[in-house]
């Protein structure tokens, strides 16, 4: 409990600090410099940092961005008590004074150049991951590139240790339990489908065969 209030009260300062650094919202906002206010934790070039419970976000696709933002914003996303990541990304959402702040730092973020990143994981079976992945294809696509009117977002861009962290949310209900979740919910299910943590092992081992 201790951990969580002083995790809470670092996101609380953390947001205070970004308030008064943010311009009041201009005609043609820079998503360059708003993107400052994330590089503390995803890195300057989106890298990511696994310490910081940032996941790699460069080159991710911009109507994915846009989605996950304004997700954080409206609270449908990033209030669950046990998602500390989540948690730091709803107060930050807010420093986003408008649509335009916010679809311009997702604009930056897609034009950040993508990088594979390194697996991480230890244990993962990719032979086995490959069968446990074909319900995931039909919303993310046989090569995981994601489809974006299915609204499902790339994968292989994705660190292996957030998509293991994202699927125990979804199965917990930590993630995509909220009815305004349209995307969240579809997921939940698709996440009990893989009994345990070996088997999200294995589909992610496999989606990481799949990087360009």
């Amino acid at each position: 409990m201790r951990g969580r209030r002083e995790m809470k009260g670092l996101a609380t300062a953390v947001v205070f600090m970004a308030l008064i650094a943010v311009p009041a919202a201009a005609a043609d906002p820079d998503g360059e410099e708003l993107f400052e206010l994330c590089v503390q934790c995803h890195g300057s070039a989106g890298q990511g940092s696994f310490l910081a419970l940032a996941p790699a976000i460069a080159g991710l696709e911009e109507w994915y961005v846009v989605a996950q933002l304004e997700k954080f914003r409206s609270g449908v996303r990033g209030l669950h008590p046990d998602d500390l990541a989540g948690l730091r990304m709803y107060p930050m959402s807010k420093v986003l004074r408008d649509d335009a702040q916010l679809e311009a730092v997702a604009a930056y973020v897609a034009s950040l150049p993508s990088q594979d990143p390194a697996p991480t994981l230890e244990g993962g079976d990719a032979a086995r991951g490959q069968a446990l992945y074909a319900p995931c294809a039909a919303c993310h696509g046989a090569d995981a590139q994601g489809l974006e009117p299915l609204a499902a977002p790339s994968l292989t861009d994705t660190d292996d240790w957030y998509q293991l962290e994202q699927l125990r949310h979804f199965r917990d209900g930590i993630r995509g339990a909220n009815p305004a979740d349209a995307t969240g919910m579809r997921m939940r299910p698709m996440a009990l489908i893989l009994a345990n943590d070996q088997a999200m092992k294995d589909v992610i081992a496999y989606v990481m065969t799949l990087q360009n």
